[in-house]
């Protein structure tokens, strides 16, 4: 037997029928498709059980989709991970640089580390031993300086790292922790929250 509903409470019946298969479906299509490198999805490698296609997925450890970012965003950077970082943290001649954006930094950061936005960080190299302006800075003073963003698929740090060698700085004084705030807190290391 069917039952027969008034054409309004009917129209909405359908419209939610809709939305929940949409809701359903969102999942499957937000975890599919995430780029390894720019326009590359997937790769497929040949296995001794024959070829296995290898793809990225979301999971509930990414901080964000994004394209993979090199080890070794610019020639001469060297890349870090946490225990050089946790030894930067206490020289004097280093900065451990957070150069993601305010939002994601009031989220969580570094304990100890300093804000300097990869949008500003052209602007902002005096704050790493330079002299100068924008297109005038003499770095041959430059710290030791320790990048990171939100991980190995955000490109904010090596953006900025881009930038800094443009202006000058030395690349081999730039130590990039490309595992960034996912893996740091993957690992289950002291965050800060509410800084500026």
């Amino acid at each position: 037997m069917m039952t027969r509903f008034p054409s309004h409470v009917s129209g909405r019946l359908c419209l939610a029928a809709v939305l929940g298969c949409a809701l359903q479906a969102a999942p499957a299509l937000a975890e599919d498709g995430l780029q390894i490198s720019p326009g590359v999805t997937s790769m497929t490698v040949e296995t001794e059980d024959g070829p296995v296609e290898i793809t990225r997925s979301r999971n509930e450890t990414q901080l964000i989709g994004g394209v993979l970012q090199p080890l070794v965003p610019v020639p001469g950077v060297q890349p870090a991970g946490e225990l050089e970082v946790l030894a930067a943290l206490q020289d004097p001649n280093a900065r451990v640089v957070d150069m993601r954006t305010t939002e994601w930094r009031v989220k969580a950061t570094i304990p100890g580390s300093i804000h300097i936005p990869y949008t500003e960080v052209s602007m902002r190299l005096d704050e790493l031993g330079c002299t100068g302006e924008q297109g005038k800075w003499d770095c041959a003073s430059a710290l030791e300086v320790f990048a990171f963003c939100n991980g190995p698929a955000c490109p904010q740090s090596p953006t900025a790292i881009k930038a800094m060698v443009r202006e000058g700085y030395p690349a081999e004084k730039i130590h990039y922790y490309r595992g960034g705030m996912q893996d740091w807190m993957v690992l289950g290391l002291t965050t800060a929250e509410g800084m500026f």
